[in-house]
């Protein structure tokens, strides 16, 4: 504990102490002055501030005050009818306010209470109560255009996150300001009550006790009772006042005072008006002219300055600004910033604007989220944010999408027609001729005319939004493993950890690096495994980790853990896996042609049979091509990573998996079988 906050524990015991333990009069005068520079100093800090959250402790410091402010009520209150003196600080405001007269004393002391009470306590009170309900409601809102920037990529992740956390705060800070306003309130209504209490038992106590004639106790008594009224309704003013700016305080690039400078007397011609106008007042009416004409040149030379400088303003605005784009472009870290290469971009041309602006009924940004839920759930990857922005370079109603700034892929929507795929190879209905870009399927663009008949006739309807979903989805989902780096997966283990400690530090950092365990998830991702069960890879990884460090022999003993998980992927309940085999000969062909070398084992084969294998593989797969469920490759564990290095680059879509990796109870059919002669 440092001494700022042994300083402010020490200051609310001394409070709390103030309310049962008798004060000498000369310490009371003391805690007087600090009460009123207190509460000036909390005055212009609410004066000072941009936006109100500059001063997220001011709820505090009013409850704080408001104790401070009614101890010393107290202890003056007792000193009064205890000693009849309260120290001279209370007897020189009681003397200095009232000039001698008791009556002027208290109708000031009411003046204040009322304009405390009625006016600014009354006024704080009920905008407090609007801004706390206001800035609730609107929470659910500004969350979704944070996360609406967020996927746009207009903020980085850690831009969102202050953002959500200042919004929680304004919530927070107008919630507590709205119940603070109430110890405002309550501190006007004590202060009457208390300069009664002095008033009525002070003329008691004084004749009673004292010893003095009634006239000498109510002219000592009013006296005291006065100047306490006023050293605590003074104080009690000032942080009203405080209240009042900070929840009328509206975020803005100055202060109060720059605020009201720059906005009340900003316009020329209405100070004009306003000279006007006084300088007709004390012509036409019998005000003083000494009074009204100095007002009125003043206002008219300030209205005159005003105009002179604006004349002046746009030429140095318009030098500043080429100042200063010149040095933002001479700056290192503006190229600095141009190094930085976002993980998914999705460009488009102006033509398609319409598909992400709300106000035209663009919904893609509300897709992209639901696009990077799914993709998680179904991946067990946080996908990164989508930078979203437009491409003038590209035709109007052309898109395309860019991983780690190499273009994937690109395609053009018609935003007034829909696509339509046909069942068929008919061409039952008129429309333009185009290629559906996920899967390359042949389509027409159809008109709304025409959407109904096909819908009619079996086509696939889909409108321009979620053309665009899907193949966004499809790129992303085929290119996972190419957003999983270290930094990626260091975020996953991280989050392992929380609930499997254990597991995480008997895998990490040995046997196997950070970078390792990305190889491992990377080639999961590359078949289109999903790494969500994370425990249990982590758990079949510290199994064989200690046998072997090969990230592509690891990566087989994941996949036939994952096996009912990978089963589940490419069977439907109660259907058969319809498979392509690959008899003996092929495997020993395969198997034959692998090569051992200290860097790992890789697949040489003769190219006059890899052309074999694969031209089989292609006739295979046309063949089986009418089957709704995906073409499989099935073959023996040994062989199956060489077979898909084989195959990869001419079949990526193409699953091959081992007899290991399929769950015992799934039926299996034999649909094609890839031969060499």
């Amino acid at each position: 504990m440092n001494f700022r906050d042994l300083g402010v524990l020490a200051f609310i015991i001394v409070i709390v102490a103030m309310l049962v333990i008798p004060l000498p009069t000369w310490l009371l005068s003391f805690l007087i002055i600090i009460n009123i520079t207190l509460s000036l100093i909390v005055l212009l800090t609410a004066m000072n501030m941009k936006e109100a959250l500059e001063f997220g402790i001011f709820p505090s410091i009013i409850l704080i005050l408001t104790l401070f402010r009614l101890g010393i009520s107290i202890s003056t209150t007792r000193a009064i009818l205890s000693q009849g003196d309260a120290g001279d600080v209370i007897e020189t405001f009681g003397e200095f306010v009232t000039g001698g007269n008791i009556l002027v004393g208290l109708v000031i002391f009411l003046l204040l209470v009322i304009v405390n009470f009625i006016v600014i306590t009354k006024g704080s009170e009920r905008v407090a109560e609007v801004a706390a309900r206001f800035t609730l409601d609107a929470m659910p809102g500004k969350q979704m255009s944070i996360d609406a920037d967020l996927n746009a990529g207009l903020i980085s992740e850690k831009e969102a996150r202050e953002r959500r956390e200042k919004v929680a705060r304004e919530a927070d800070f107008y919630g507590a300001m709205d119940g603070a306003t109430k110890f405002v309130k309550g501190d006007a209504i004590a202060s009457i009550i208390m300069v009664f209490i002095n008033l009525i038992f002070g003329l008691i106590i004084g004749m009673l006790q004292l010893g003095y004639s009634f006239a000498d106790a109510a002219n000592h008594f009013s006296k005291l009772t006065v100047g306490d009224g006023l050293v605590a309704q003074i104080p009690a003013l000032l942080v009203s006042t405080a209240t009042g700016i900070v929840v009328t305080r509206a975020a803005s690039d100055g202060n109060l005072g720059q605020d009201i400078i720059g906005q009340l007397f900003s316009q020329a011609k209405l100070l004009y008006v306003a000279a006007g106008t006084i300088f007709l007042l004390g012509l036409f009416t019998t005000i003083p002219d000494w009074i009204t004409i100095p007002i009125a040149l003043l206002l008219a030379l300030g209205a005159y300055l005003m105009s002179r400088k604006k004349e002046e303003n746009p030429e140095e605005l318009l030098e500043m600004e080429e100042e200063q784009v010149t040095d933002t472009l001479k700056s290192p870290e503006n190229v600095v910033n141009l190094l930085n290469v976002d993980p998914i971009e999705f460009e488009f041309g102006y033509g398609l604007i319409p598909l992400v602006d709300a106000q035209q009924g663009g919904d893609l940004l509300d897709r992209v989220v639901m696009i990077r839920r799914q993709l998680a759930l179904e991946l067990g990857l946080v996908i990164p944010v989508v930078r979203i922005r437009d491409n003038i370079q590209l035709q109007p109603n052309e898109y395309r999408i860019k991983i780690k700034g190499n273009e994937m892929a690109r395609g053009e929507l018609l935003l007034d027609h829909y696509l339509a795929m046909s069942p068929g190879d008919d061409d039952a209905i008129d429309g333009i001729d185009t290629i559906e870009p996920s899967f390359g399927l042949p389509a027409k663009w159809i008109t709304e005319e025409v959407k109904e008949e096909a819908e009619m006739l079996g086509y696939t309807v889909v409108d321009p939004p979620s053309v665009v979903s899907t193949h966004l989805t499809e790129i992303i989902r085929a290119n996972a493993h190419e957003l999983l780096g270290r930094q990626e997966t260091k975020q996953l283990i991280d989050h392992l950890r929380e609930t499997h400690a254990i597991l995480v530090d008997e895998l990490t950092p040995t046997p196997l690096s950070i970078g390792e365990i990305q190889k491992v998830l990377a080639k999961l991702l590359k078949e289109n495994v999903s790494i969500r069960n994370l425990p249990v890879i982590f758990e079949t990884l510290a199994d064989y980790a200690k046998l072997t460090s090969d990230t592509d022999v690891l990566t087989e003993y994941v996949r036939q853990a994952l096996a009912r998980q990978i089963t589940r992927q490419y069977v439907q309940d109660g259907s058969k896996l319809k498979v392509i085999t690959v008899p003996a000969k092929v495997e020993k062909m395969i198997a034959d042609s692998i090569q051992q070398t200290e860097h790992g084992n890789f697949l040489a084969m003769d190219p006059q049979d890899s052309q074999m294998v694969l031209e089989s593989i292609a006739k295979e797969v046309e063949r089986v091509s009418y089957m709704e469920q995906t073409p499989i490759i099935l073959c023996s564990p040994g062989i199956r990573m060489y077979l898909r290095q084989l195959t990869e680059r001419y079949f990526p879509q193409i699953p091959i998996l081992s007899y290991n990796e399929l769950d015992a109870n799934v039926e299996i059919q034999s649909v094609g079988v890839v031969t060499v002669e």
